[in-house]
């Protein structure tokens, strides 16, 4: 081989790696050489959750050249979980990784933002709401409203319910004192007979053990192990097989920034933070599936006994949850609109999840 055609490769070399740098990261470093520090907190109290988030934040700054890095704080390092949105308007946090549902004491439409009972079930269904049906664009115009920007939702699982006694049909909830998250969720489950009361995630294990509460839900098996629910519980419930959670199938995590630390970002690097979210979602939801999967064999191990709930508890649930559906989706225009999207989407030949029959006599108002 000549010496020309070494170094005509050599140059072809230098060029595509060049290009799959620009690609990684889309502004190399700002002017100055200095770094963008975001301080950045997460709802995750601990486990696999916790360090899956941490993990992907100590990627940032080599992905950007140096031009942002992500410092990350765990649930109540620096402000409690209520009260994550007051800090990141304030600049108290430059950006949050909320469970979404938290965000409906300030914006009552996040309720539809994130998984309710007995609606969109996987997550592709959520992806096609947010990325093709309009969702990310009117999320981003209400929070944008609350000096705030919704960057995009980050998957992780269903949440499942631990319990002191064992939970065989939707009557066992009845008197039972029961953490959710509140909200609609918390209102199914009134409906049916428990006596809810809004807990966040880490106050769960303490109310559990002391037996303020005797079953709470939270988020997937790996997390929940590492908080050591299988010391204060003997059971688990869950949906039929193929359904794990009746009331939040799919619950929904985001990356949500401060609007001043958004807008002082350059164009390219808030592309880059959009793309990072996505990437973020799909590594943290493989990741915590795959921990999951090995703690079920903790908790079997410890004697937890999963129960099931029956197709007729789902049919009698939907029943409760329905009407309740058009009654926070009737609380301003933004519920009504994003509902309406789900609504017609379920009611699709693609989802068939709800028939007319079902919402006969419900009225939405546009």
């Amino acid at each position: 081989m000549t010496k020309t055609l070494i170094s005509r490769r050599a140059a072809l070399q230098r060029v595509a790696l060049a290009g799959a740098a620009g690609l990684a990261a889309p502004s190399i470093a700002t002017a100055a050489g200095e770094t963008t520090t975001w301080k950045i907190q997460t709802s995750w109290p601990g486990g696999a959750g916790l360090q899956i988030f941490k993990d992907w934040c100590a990627t940032i700054v080599e992905k950007t050249g140096g031009e942002l890095a992500f410092n990350p704080f765990g649930a109540n390092d620096v402000v409690g979980d209520f009260q994550l949105f007051d800090a990141v308007k304030n600049g108290v946090l430059d950006a949050v990784n909320p469970f979404t549902i938290y965000a409906q004491g300030i914006i009552p439409a996040a309720t539809f933002l994130t998984s309710y009972p007995l609606a969109l079930r996987n997550p592709h269904e959520w992806d096609v709401f947010y990325y093709g049906l309009g969702g990310l664009e009117i999320a981003r115009e209400m929070y944008a409203k609350q000096g705030m920007h919704f960057v995009g939702p980050v998957h992780h699982g269903p949440n499942i319910i631990h319990s002191k006694v064992p939970i065989r049909s939707i009557d066992d909830f009845r008197g039972r004192k029961m953490r959710m998250p509140g909200g609609m969720v918390a209102e199914v489950f009134t409906e049916i007979g428990a006596e809810t009361t809004v807990l966040p995630g880490s106050e769960i294990f303490p109310a559990l053990e002391k037996g303020t509460i005797d079953v709470a839900d939270y988020v997937g098996p790996a997390v929940n192990y590492s908080l050591g629910f299988s010391q204060v519980t003997k059971y688990i419930s869950m949906g039929p097989p193929g359904f794990m959670s009746l009331y939040q199938p799919v619950d929904l995590m985001d990356i949500t920034v401060g609007m001043d630390a958004w807008n002082k970002l350059s164009p390219q690097m808030r592309q880059f933070v959009e793309m990072e979210t996505h990437v973020y979602s799909d590594m943290h939801h493989a990741a915590i599936q795959k921990a999951d999967q090995e703690a079920w064999a903790k908790f079997e191990a410890d004697g937890t006994e999963v129960t099931r709930l029956s197709q007729d508890d789902v049919e009698l649930m939907t029943e409760v949850a329905v009407p309740i559906w058009f009654k926070y989706a009737n609380r301003d225009k933004d519920s009504a609109r994003v509902f309406k999207i789900q609504l017609d989407y379920m009611m699709s030949g693609s989802l068939g999840y709800v028939t007319q029959e079902q919402i006969e006599g419900l009225q939405l108002d546009l």
